[in-house]
């Protein structure tokens, strides 16, 4: 990381530290058997909580640290991922920032300190990622709205108890999305089955339905009809994490390949000593390092609060091109 330093300082580092003996005393002694078993013991979030890793960049009156603070976020995400597995941070953060106080003071504690999970719920079966025109309809209902409609391939879905739900207020389009906060337990609220996926098994995806479930109008978060704005605010976040998660996933690979060149012996000599291997392993070195760089450059102008929605896109879509 040395070639990156102008982006890190001394707290990073100890985070960095921190984030890496707790990964390496509670979760990659276990990941594969989890990864398995196709879920984790509920335990490693409080488990988390307790270490402080959950509330990295969340103020401090709701038990947070760092925050604000987009590399200590990074550092955090990179040494998660030295695991295989790991996500942080995509149901909470509208909530910290658009909820009404009250609901903030009672849902954000309980997240950052492991006791509650958080989902965020926008995909939909007819639309994907297609935010502008989902389906799911809340209609106002003196205090409360009723709401309509299914969610797929949530994140967490099934173990949350908390979701950050995307729904339609108001007419077509994207000035007719909101965001509301649906708890676990609300009649008409049904968590479907889990589903299955090509990897990742651990963390769990789940369908979502809402049958006339009713929803605090104090739940929503944000101003009606501005979700879209809040969804994709949230997503320059999100986008970030995914090109760090995907830089690291192909550190990890860099490094196994390495290590193979060295060990694996052919025609009496390592692998690693003949010349097409060589440009290989130079070739995959170079893409790392350039989009770990173009990574990195796009959070220090998010620290700075400009706005890269087309960089941090193009960043979230290289690293995980050229990892296959």
């Amino acid at each position: 990381m040395s070639a990156f330093q102008e982006y890190f300082d001394e707290s990073h580092q100890l985070v960095r530290d921190s984030v890496r003996r707790f990964v390496e005393r509670e979760i990659l002694p276990h990941i594969n058997d989890w990864e398995e078993a196709e879920e984790f013991p509920r335990e490693l979030y409080l488990k988390a909580g307790a270490a402080g890793i959950l509330s990295i960049g969340y103020p401090e009156v709701f038990g947070g640290s760092h925050e604000g603070d987009v590399f200590a976020k990074v550092v955090a995400s990179e040494e998660l991922m030295r695991s295989g597995s790991g996500s942080l941070d995509i149901g909470l953060p509208p909530v910290v920032k658009w909820a009404k106080p009250e609901l903030r003071e009672r849902i954000v504690p309980q997240v950052l300190a492991g006791e509650k999970i958080m989902a965020l719920a926008v995909t939909e079966p007819s639309g994907g990622s297609d935010v502008a025109n989902l389906k799911t309809r809340a209609v106002r209902d003196g205090d409360f709205y009723r709401v309509s409609g299914s969610k797929t391939f949530i994140t967490s879905g099934v173990r949350a108890d908390y979701y950050t739900v995307a729904v339609r207020t108001g007419g077509d389009g994207f000035g007719g999305v909101s965001l509301l906060l649906v708890e676990k337990g609300t009649p008409g609220f049904t968590v479907g089955r889990k589903l299955k996926k090509m990897g990742w098994w651990a963390s769990d995806t789940a369908e979502l339905f809402f049958d006339d479930c009713m929803v605090p109008v104090g739940n929503l978060i944000g101003a009606e009809n501005m979700g879209f704005a809040c969804i994709m605010a949230n997503f320059q976040s999100e986008r970030l994490s995914l090109a760090t998660m995907a830089n690291m996933t192909a550190q990890l690979a860099l490094e196994e390949a390495l290590k193979w060149a060295k060990e694996r012996e052919a025609f009496g000599k390592p692998i690693g000593k003949f010349r097409v291997l060589k440009h290989r392993l130079a070739e995959m070195a170079t893409q790392l390092e350039v989009s770990r760089d173009f990574t990195y450059r796009q959070a220090a102008k998010m620290a700075a609060g400009k706005s890269v929605i087309k960089e941090i896109s193009m960043a979230k879509n290289f690293a995980p091109e050229f990892i296959e």
